[in-house]
């Protein structure tokens, strides 16, 4: 049994939503696929083989996107030295599981199956959101429809209750006649 499964990393916690697209850091990769170099090891592979990853299967972060990342993650600290002086690199779908055929650790295969499982989850997920969210949104236009009919009724109720009411007040006005 590798450290993976013995970890059990919840690599659905790993993804992120970044330029509109769900993706994961290298330097996680590198870390679930045991490279040996960490993420040098996982980028050099990919720069071996760059005629598998065009820019729809992974892209370089900007200083304005790592930043954020960082803060949501709150690791935003600006020690020298603590963090990689090279703006992380970041895969989709497509790219996570093109990894799995150029790198060479023991446990690629294995762990490609998992991240694919993840990303089907998540797009599970968000899709049952969508399906929920739109359900809401349906029954909030019903509902607000609804309203608006009642207030209808209750200004129709006003205005008969004010005609009801001169009506009764010029009756009780009147003299009666012997």
């Amino acid at each position: 049994m590798n450290e993976i499964t013995k970890e059990k990393v919840e690599v659905e916690n790993l993804i992120y939503e970044i330029r509109g697209k769900q993706v994961m850091l290298d330097s996680d990769l590198a870390r679930l696929y045991q490279c040996k170099n960490g993420t040098k090891s996982l980028n050099l592979a990919v720069k071996r083989n760059i005629e598998r990853f065009p820019s729809d299967f992974y892209f370089q972060l900007t200083e304005e996107e790592n930043k954020i990342l960082r803060f949501q993650n709150e690791t935003l600290e600006l020690e020298q030295g603590k963090y990689s002086k090279y703006l992380p690199y970041v895969f989709t779908e497509q790219g996570v599981s093109m990894l799995s055929s150029v790198l060479k650790t023991p446990v690629a295969a294995e762990v490609s199956i998992k991240i694919m499982r993840a990303f089907v989850a998540m797009k599970k997920y968000i899709s049952t959101n969508l399906i929920e969210q739109k359900y809401i949104n349906n029954q909030v236009l019903k509902n607000t429809e609804d309203i608006k009919q009642l207030q209808g009724h209750f200004q129709n109720l006003k205005k008969r209750k004010k005609r009801m009411k001169s009506i009764l007040t010029v009756k009780s006005m009147t003299p009666i006649q012997k």
